[in-house]
């Protein structure tokens, strides 16, 4: 018996409905796309981003094969211009390395000079790019300009140490540096390109050091804000040092696993093979989060998934580090790397919508702080908590910090109303009520 016209109709109705809900989804994924000067600079940052993941492992290739030993591996400008000049710092100092590197004249002492003077550079790199996306696509689109810049950073990092290894392998370390001093151009060119009004936010007469404790002020007594530094500084300190640790599991701990993948590449080298998998897990998490974050439209709930992400990524890591398993290692690793990203994106999306456009870079320079510059500590600290417990247990003390972190947030009074008020004052919100901030935030 044929089916009614009618319901074949229907059925066509709604597999059409669900199919134009789907391709709007993916639409509004790129929606900052839509800004001219974000495609330049995204298009200019995936290329320049490439090659400083490729940089990093030939940098570190480099430092052991001249030791033989793994011990050694803003607001007050124009925020276009502290961009474009970070970049250009950046490229010279890549071709510095590259030209010392192919005339044969490389020594450990000039990478750690020339690595210090990048970690200089990124000082002033950092806090500028972030706080410039808003300048580039407006705050109706700086949630998704955030998680496809992440995106980005991401995907760079899953393709840029693959094409590093395999330049490395045929031509050499130097023309790995050659070839990131090469891809700075794009990003320069394409900032070049971009017709934006972005000046100095705060006034040039104020002293340098007011200027910056006027930032710190701010971001101390913010209970919204100053809480979720708190958490992402915790997370860097005990969490982060997975990373640094990685390698001894690679080699040590999970040494029954890969055999037939190695054997099928034709490689001899075990624990590098497996320690590039697991590595790249953790990048296909990152990415996977932050494609996630970019999927949503609006910032209602951040805050409840902060709390989540971190939650998630302490259980994760726990779980890892008892995993007797290769593969089921890597598995583990995927959600440990979409936790962490969507953790640190969320942070960075309600940090941006709460802080005033004069204090957004001083604001970004915390984050930074906060996230990539406690990650040394941590390391210094899971290194030597390693030597005498073990790296299992020193990553699952550290899983457990960020879920006690997390347990902290939900037991602590809500602080909505302050978070609300501030993404009003932005013109944020609407003047609607918000539930961006409700775990994972404390009161003064």
């Amino acid at each position: 018996m044929s089916e009614p016209k009618s319901s074949i109709q229907d059925n066509a109705d709604a597999r059409a409905e669900s199919e134009g809900g789907r391709r709007l989804r993916w639409q509004a994924a790129g929606r900052a796309l839509r800004h001219r000067n974000f495609q330049l600079f995204f298009s200019g940052q995936l290329i320049s981003l490439v090659g400083t993941w490729m940089q990093s492992v030939a940098q570190s290739w480099l430092v052991y094969r001249l030791t033989g030993s793994g011990l050694f591996t803003a607001d007050r400008a124009n925020r276009k211009h502290v961009v474009i000049a970070t970049q250009t710092a950046s490229m010279l100092l890549a071709f510095v390395l590259a030209a010392l590197t192919l005339s044969g004249k490389i020594q450990v002492w000039h990478i750690f000079v020339l690595a210090s003077l990048l970690g200089v550079v990124n000082a002033f790199d950092i806090p500028g790019r972030q706080s410039f996306l808003v300048d580039m696509v407006g705050k109706e689109d700086l949630m998704n300009a955030i998680a496809l810049n992440s995106s980005m950073f991401n995907g760079a990092r899953v393709i840029g140490p693959a094409v590093a290894g395999i330049l490395v392998a045929k031509l050499g370390e130097g023309w790995c540096f050659f070839v990131n001093g090469v891809s700075y151009i794009a990003v320069i060119i394409g900032l070049l390109l971009m017709d934006v009004h972005a000046p100095a936010k705060a006034s040039k007469n104020t002293p340098p050091l007011e200027h910056l404790l006027e930032g710190f002020h701010f971001v101390s007594r913010t209970a919204p804000i100053r809480a979720l530094l708190l958490l992402l500084g915790l997370v860097s300190v005990t969490g982060m040092p997975y990373v640094v640790l990685m390698p001894i599991f690679a080699d040590r701990i999970l040494r029954s696993g890969g055999q037939e993948l190695a054997s099928l590449l034709g490689s001899t080298d075990l624990g590098a093979m497996r320690l590039g998998i697991l590595m790249g897990a953790t990048g296909v998490g990152a990415l996977l989060g932050a494609l996630t974050l970019a999927m949503r439209s609006g910032v209602k709930g951040l805050g409840r998934w902060i709390t989540v992400c971190c939650a998630g990524f302490g259980l994760s890591l726990i779980l890892f580090a008892f995993s007797k398993s290769f593969w089921l290692s890597v598995i583990l690793l995927l959600p440990v790397g979409y936790f962490i990203m969507l953790q640190m994106a969320c942070s960075n999306t309600l940090i941006q919508v709460m802080v005033p456009d004069a204090l957004r870079g001083r604001a970004m320079a915390v984050y930074s702080m906060m996230f990539m510059g406690m990650a040394p500590i941590g390391a210094l600290l899971g290194g030597a908590l390693a030597d005498r417990l073990g790296a299992p247990m020193t990553v699952a003390i550290g899983g457990l910090a960020s879920v006690a972190g997390a347990w902290c947030g939900v037991q602590l009074p809500k602080i909505r109303v302050e978070a609300r008020q501030l993404i009003i004052a932005q013109g944020m919100a609407g003047g609607e009520p918000a539930e961006e901030m409700s775990a994972g935030v404390v009161e003064d």
